[in-house]
């Protein structure tokens, strides 16, 4: 349970992160740090969605 809390956090930071980045980048969602966090973030959301599925 302590890695979905973990992981929960991560996601939280990681959305956090690309709204920021999108509005410094005047919402240019072609940006490639916009791309590079947004992957990131699907990354972790994958990763919980597999732990997830594991538990039922």
């Amino acid at each position: 349970m302590h890695e979905l809390q973990e992981l929960l956090k991560d996601i939280e930071k990681l959305r956090t992160n690309l709204h920021q980045l999108i509005e410094q980048k005047g919402i240019d969602l072609q940006d490639p740090e916009v791309i590079s966090s947004s992957q990131a973030l699907n990354t972790a959301i994958t990763k919980y969605n597999e732990i997830i599925r594991k538990k039922i």
